[in-house]
């Protein structure tokens, strides 16, 4: 039997070519002790602020004017025609009336922070978050927009942000990934894993998707109901003689980081049998935790769960989680893009989002995580303050918000401003380098060191780009 049929018929059964004795241990759900950084031209670069990442993706593009950019001339010239002083560029439309946000705005906080109606859960913690309201993106696709955000570049092939970390920071707990990826149970975003990979960096660092709530949240984990051939002595026996295999098939082919990565998923998958069922089990939190992140409520219980697992993940050691709201176009609408009406599309997935994201932050505060865990709210892009139609909104690449709350940034501030409209950012404007820049800073790196050369270039997260945004630094 070849190495390919070998790895076919044994892949599905445990799922992992680990060494017999890690399957032979007690308990392989204890912390390890971190693994000291090798991929950073010497080591950290400052000391640390935040030792992780919980970014939130509204796919699908959230928009900014119904949310937390506001702007009381949109409701001052509600049905006037929409007239900056420019040609205005739309994706699929032409130019429709001034539309006000269907929802009303309030201030709270001690910052007198403004926010729609849309997220009043939410709304409760902007003291602890830092808003940036000049956020511009270099496509008004989705496809090149949502890579942009997640990987500096609006190209595929590019390695996320995410698997970035994993190869600069390592992990924190040998028996779980570093980089984890939860995608809303309706489907991918678009370009799908492509948001995650890893790019040209050593492919162990690409992310591992856990679809919770699914019978099967991590897929070939447990062998086949119909593998009942497998006993444990074989299962050890045939572990054994893979792990001889594959290694003296890697020797000869040095370089092949591919191979490398594929023992090393194999590794974790065993050890994931044994850590995956605690940290996915959420049985054991109190009711009081269950029903601040809204799993008593059909329309809360999905994000509700998978922000709780996140938490869950970074507080065994996670690097970086990823949790998505929104999935592919498709009918009805399964995403943020609302064209045709915006009231009932947004309306459904901000409340579906709503109180999760709050309880997420209160949780972590309370656990004392927020310290050192940075929560990034982000979007592809946003949306126009005129009509699509009568009910719907445009995509907006010039400008559109996102916040960052927890791991050393700045609660209840807010950088850079759109104009009156909420049309383009006028003041102060950034792109995700920025953003990425400054989350590296806090996680102790310096965004220009932290590089890998590819086809002769060194490679970088923020490109030749990036800028630190002392103002949201605390």
């Amino acid at each position: 039997m070849d190495r390919r049929s070998f790895l076919w018929n044994w892949g599905g059964g445990l799922g992992g070519i680990a060494l017999a004795q890690m399957l032979g241990q007690e308990s392989l759900l204890a912390d390890a002790p971190p693994k000291p950084p090798a991929a950073l031209n010497g080591g950290i670069h400052h000391r640390a602020k935040a030792k992780r990442v919980i970014q939130l993706f509204m796919s699908g593009a959230a928009s900014q004017c119904d949310t937390f950019d506001y702007k009381p001339r949109l409701i001052s010239e509600a049905g006037k025609p929409f007239q900056p002083g420019e040609k205005v560029e739309l994706f699929q439309s032409n130019p429709g009336v001034v539309m006000p946000s269907p929802w009303g705005w309030k201030q709270y906080g001690q910052s007198g922070k403004w926010v729609s109606d849309l997220f009043p859960h939410t709304a409760q913690c902007v003291d602890e978050m830092a808003f940036i309201h000049s956020l511009r993106s270099k496509s008004n696709i989705h496809g090149p927009a949502t890579f942009m955000q997640n990987t500096g570049f609006i190209l595929p092939g590019f390695p996320s942000a995410g698997s970035w970390l994993s190869y600069a920071l390592g992990t924190l707990n040998d028996n779980l990934p570093v980089f984890v990826v939860l995608p809303d149970p309706r489907g991918f975003p678009p370009n799908g894993p492509g948001n995650w990979t890893a790019g040209f960096l050593p492919a162990s660092h690409q992310a591992t998707t856990i679809r919770v709530g699914s019978p099967n949240p991590i897929y070939d984990l447990e062998p086949p109901a119909s593998a009942r051939f497998i006993t444990k002595a074989s299962e050890l026996d045939g572990l054994a003689l893979l792990e001889k295999i594959n290694r003296a098939h890697t020797a000869g082919r040095e370089g092949d980081s591919r191979l490398d990565a594929r023992i090393a998923s194999y590794e974790m998958a065993a050890r994931l049998q044994l850590s995956a069922p605690e940290v996915l089990n959420i049985d054991g939190e109190s009711e009081a935790t269950r029903k601040l992140y809204g799993l008593d409520q059909e329309i809360t219980a999905d994000l509700g769960r998978r922000c709780l697992v996140a938490r869950r993940l970074i507080e065994r050691g996670v690097r970086f989680v990823q949790v998505w709201s929104g999935a592919d176009n498709g009918f009805p609408r399964r995403n943020w893009d609302s064209h045709e009406n915006l009231a009932k599309d947004h309306g459904e997935l901000g409340t579906a989002l709503d109180r999760p994201v709050a309880a997420l932050l209160k949780d972590l505060q309370a656990r004392g995580l927020l310290d050192d865990t940075i929560v990034h709210w982000s979007t592809e892009f946003g949306r126009m303050p005129c009509s699509q139609g009568s009910k719907g909104r445009d995509h907006n690449p010039f400008g559109f918000t996102t916040w960052l709350a927890g791991g050393g940034f700045k609660g209840g501030v807010s950088y850079g401003a759109t104009d009156e409209w909420s049309y383009k950012a006028v003041e102060k404007p950034v792109y995700c380098y920025d953003v990425h820049a400054t989350m590296l800073h806090l996680l102790g790196i310096d965004h220009h060191k932290l590089s890998y050369r590819n086809n002769g270039i060194d490679r970088r997260l923020t490109d030749v780009h990036g800028e630190l945004l002392p103002e949201v630094l605390g």
